[in-house]
């Protein structure tokens, strides 16, 4: 079903800033970012200078990226499944407290290769926490047909302090050492910390018990493996991390060896790439005007690899920092737009654990992408290692051939709110069952094509939504009626999954219901199965179940 508010292109590209609490936590945001910018510059800097490796020194992006891949998922479940401004209270607190003692590590000069990585990993596993719940926030913040513009607003805000945020961070290593960049980090947490804390948003209240983390988490994965569009998604994402990645994996051996700079330089190229990155959200939301989701992704992989290729056999910084400048361009387009098609494709129920799926497979391919551009940089240079980057990225743009993005629609995913629950001849508990559930359907032999494959994408949809063992039966003897039956765990697992279905998802029942000719309507029947031997029983009598 297409949604009746307007579509999300028609909207101002600065729309979200009329909400408040928007412009809040993204101003807090932006000095987070600033700081956080700052510390890698430091990061990566530092790491040159006691590293003993090219391996080590691009380890510094892995280890940024790797948390993402590992707690994305866990952290999403818990977006879904918690109130997310005190989830994004825990996390900002978190990195303020390792923050502090990284620094007080680095100014007592106790810090090392590995204890700087995981200090590193550490932080970022603060981002891998705070970031599903502000991302899935924003759905929450502005209206559906702003999220697109609010991703963008997002992406800007992070590369404004990108653009001037590194160079900044170049100068304060250079004046003062990294452990100064550590300390100006996490100072920055606190303005977001103290936004976070006031802002007091309508929580809506749930009647249904919280799902446990890893029913959660398996609702999640079920969701994106029962969703082609997000799929293809997720493999683009992938590609694009994992070959992209090389670029700001060995920036920083890039300004040191190949231009001859000093940490000045590279954090003028961090703004180069930072500016482009401005650029680049800036005119997103007009490329999505002009251009299928396809063909722009494919313009992102190509000039990212005119970027790392650019940087592989240039000698000098301003003319690398001119393609860097067209690769943030490429980063922040691919990204966002990665990120909008996610959060249009997925209802609120699940978004938490979608976008952390999707950050799992991009960010993933970014930490193996740096680990293994690192590899070979370590054995053929910096140079060899971008250029074979450059390689991979046209070939990931290539992958569109197979697997080509969908078009954007804006999709009414908002609750249908219809089911009721039914009443009881039994005494039923949350926790009981299992519960079978048979739905009959009389259909014309003229409109069985039609009913078989709309029954087709019924069944993907109530296998994603939680159903279980679907199937569609035909009466031997009477050919006309059609059985669909599928089961759930217990009974507040069924009431959990009427309660997913959304305004887009109705729009198949209602073509089911307008073929089936019965006098009366579908008839629905739930039952509970029971045990039949003294074996089962006894095992059922000791499990969670209650019949």
């Amino acid at each position: 079903m297409i949604d009746e508010k307007p579509d999300s292109e028609s909207v101002s590209a600065l729309a979200p800033f009329r909400h408040g609490i928007f412009r809040a936590v993204w101003g807090a945001s932006l000095v987070s970012n600033f700081g956080g910018l700052i510390q890698g510059v430091g990061a990566a800097w530092m790491m040159t200078t006691i590293a003993t490796s090219p391996y080590q020194v691009a380890l510094v992006q892995a280890s940024t990226t790797l948390p993402i891949m590992l707690f994305a998922l866990v952290a999403g479940a818990i977006a879904d499944s918690f109130d997310r401004r005190k989830v994004m209270l825990v996390a900002q607190t978190f990195m303020l407290v390792v923050s502090v003692l990284l620094t007080l590590f680095t100014y007592s000069g106790l810090i090392t290769p590995w204890t700087l990585l995981a200090f590193t990993f550490m932080i970022d596993s603060g981002t891998a926490l705070n970031s599903p719940s502000w991302q899935a926030s924003v759905g929450d913040i502005v209206p559906r047909n702003k999220v697109p513009a609010a991703v963008a607003l997002n992406s800007m805000g992070f590369n404004l302090t990108r653009s001037v945020g590194p160079a900044i961070g170049g100068i304060i290593v250079a004046a003062a050492g990294a452990a100064a960049a550590f300390a100006a980090n996490a100072v920055s947490y606190i303005g977001l910390i103290i936004v976070l804390a006031r802002w007091k948003p309508d929580v809506p209240i749930s009647t249904l018990p919280r799902e446990s983390l890893g029913a959660a988490m398996g609702a999640g994965l079920r969701y994106v493996a029962m969703s082609p569009n997000i799929g293809k998604v997720l493999v683009r994402g992938a590609a694009f991390g994992f070959s992209a990645g090389a670029v700001l994996a060995l920036l920083p051996l890039v300004a040191r060896d190949v231009v001859k700079g000093d940490a000045l330089t590279y954090g003028i190229m961090l703004g180069a790439f930072g500016i482009g990155a401005v650029g680049g959200a800036l005119i997103s939301v007009r490329l999505r005007q002009l251009l299928s989701s396809e063909t722009m992704v494919r313009c992102a992989f190509a000039g990212f690899a005119v970027c790392a290729f650019n940087a592989a056999v240039s000698q000098h910084a301003w003319q690398t920092s001119l393609g860097l400048l067209v690769g943030g361009a490429c980063w922040v387009i691919a990204l966002s737009h990665f990120n909008v098609t996610v959060q249009m494709a997925t209802p609120r129920w699940v978004v938490g654990r979608v976008l952390s799926v999707y950050q799992t497979a991009t960010f993933g391919g970014i930490a193996l992408g740096s680990w293994i551009w690192g590899v070979v940089a370590d054995a053929h240079g910096a140079e060899t290692a971008l250029i074979a980057a450059s390689v991979a990225m046209l070939a990931g743009g290539a992958i569109g051939l197979l697997l080509p993005l969908p078009q954007q629609q804006v999709l009414n995913l908002d609750p249908l709110n219809r089911f009721k629950e039914p009443h009881l001849a039994l005494d039923l508990k949350p926790r009981s069952g299992p519960i079978a559930i048979m739905i009959e359907y009389v259909i014309r032999h003229e409109d069985e094509p039609e009913f078989l494959a709309i029954m087709a994408e019924r069944g993907r949809i109530r296998r994603r939504d939680g159903a279980r063992n679907w199937t569609l039966a035909r009466d031997l003897e009477n050919p006309t009626v059609w059985i669909e039956h599928y089961h759930t765990p217990t009974w507040i697992e069924y009431i959990r999954h009427n309660g997913r279905i959304t305004h887009a998802d109705a729009v198949i029942g209602e073509r089911v219901r307008a073929l089936h000719s019965g006098d009366e309507p579908p008839r629905v029947r739930r039952m509970i199965e029971r045990p039949t031997t003294a074996g089962t029983a006894l095992v059922m009598a000791k499990g969670p179940i209650e019949h």
